[in-house]
């Protein structure tokens, strides 16, 4: 009721003043559609002022919308095209973007809507602020998720919750078996080059067979899994928020809310079930890679053979060794699955905005899976595992 009252009193004004060749305009009450009649007029007279210099004082205005940015164009327009100087004060900065769409005039970079640029420190702690806010909705958007997945897949509301079994094997497929080529490749590789460089640094210590309980200490409780998250990160979770993000572009989430259905459980629920599934059974595969491709090298470098190999892994590498990796598995790939799809759910209406969340979501999977690997190898030495 203020609000409309307000209105009611104030409506658009214009109140103009020449002094010493400067003519002072200044713009009040609300400038919109509904009262932009009541100053035509008035600003039409004033595209004929005779003076030097105009200031178009815009501090006194409650709103405006496109028409009364329309007419405030056209007034700037007018006084420009007789050589006039013009300077636009008081602008709000929310209003910058609707000045520039109205009138190309505003975007001009002598433009007096150009703000001043803030102190170094204020930039600093405005970025560092804004920062914060977003983590902790991204916190509570992922603890969202993260309950829901806990709970159930939650596919109806109000019928219960109920897990789609094609859905689970469909992405544990496309995430899974597809991606073991390339996990195989890879951890060969590093299994190899590991191998490779410490019998180069052992053997200045008549200690080459040392390299077998180096590789498999470090592949079983270290490289194993990580390599993995970090493959699946860039291969799966980069997937996941294209697919969500397609979808929330293409308005399909919110078609699922009003059929009535969970689009967390419907999309979200199966992928992050089948990263818990695939992300371990990946890790052994990787594992074997790694060993596999250690054990040639050692053959052909050190002249270590494999039954020497195999014999001196056994001796070397416990029960828990092998444990203190896999266990890891299947929190990483709960936080990969989560991380992607709070940044597919984050996607706006542009192709850019999917992009960057694209981008993002790979770089904080990757980021929080190497920090929570490095919690994991504190809490394994402070509990001596």
């Amino acid at each position: 009721m203020k609000s409309a009252q307000q209105k009611l009193n104030k409506p658009a004004m214009v109140r103009h003043d020449i002094e010493d060749g400067v003519l002072s305009v200044s713009c009040l009450g609300y400038w919109n559609t509904h009262t932009v009649y009541l100053i035509d007029d008035e600003l039409r007279k004033l595209e004929h002022a005779e003076c030097k210099k105009a200031v178009l004082d815009a501090s006194g205005l409650e709103t405006l919308d496109t028409a009364g940015a329309w007419v405030l164009e056209r007034l700037y327009v007018k006084l420009k095209e007789r050589n006039i100087e013009v300077e636009l004060t008081g602008t709000k900065h929310s209003w910058h973007s609707l000045l520039i769409t109205v009138g190309k005039s505003f975007s001009n970079k002598d433009d007096t809507l150009n703000e001043p640029k803030l102190p170094a420190y204020i930039r600093f702690f405005s970025a560092l602020g804004e920062r914060v806010i977003n983590s902790y909705h991204d916190f509570l958007l992922a603890m969202d998720i993260l309950g829901a997945t806990i709970r159930g897949s939650q596919m109806k509301k109000g019928r219960g919750s109920g897990v789609s079994l094609p859905a689970v094997v469909t992405q544990i497929d496309r995430m899974g078996v597809g991606a073991v080529p390339i996990i195989i490749l890879m951890s060969f590789i590093v299994g190899a080059i590991i191998a490779q460089q410490g019998a180069f640094q052992l053997r200045l210590f008549g200690a080459e067979i040392f390299v077998v309980d180096l590789v498999g200490i470090l592949v079983f409780r270290e490289l194993g899994v990580l390599l993995t998250a970090i493959m699946i990160a860039g291969r799966s979770g980069s997937a996941i928020t294209a697919e969500i993000g397609s979808m929330k572009m293409r308005e399909e989430t919110d078609a699922l809310k009003v059929m009535g259905l969970n689009p967390i459980g419907v999309l979200i629920f199966p992928r992050l079930v089948a990263l818990a599934i695939i992300l371990p059974l990946l890790t052994v595969i990787s594992d074997l890679a790694a060993l596999i491709g250690a054990g040639v090298v050692a053959n052909l470098y050190s002249n270590i053979s494999y039954a020497a190999f195999i014999t001196r892994l056994n001796d070397a590498v416990y029960t828990t060794t092998y444990f203190a990796g896999l266990i890891k598995a299947p929190f990483m790939a709960l936080i990969i699955g989560i991380i992607a799809s709070v940044e597919g759910m984050k996607v706006g209406g542009s192709a850019e905005s999917l992009g960057q969340r694209v981008t993002s979501s790979v770089v904080k999977s990757i980021f929080v899976v190497i920090v929570i690997d490095g919690f994991f190898a504190i809490f394994y030495a402070a509990i001596n595992f």
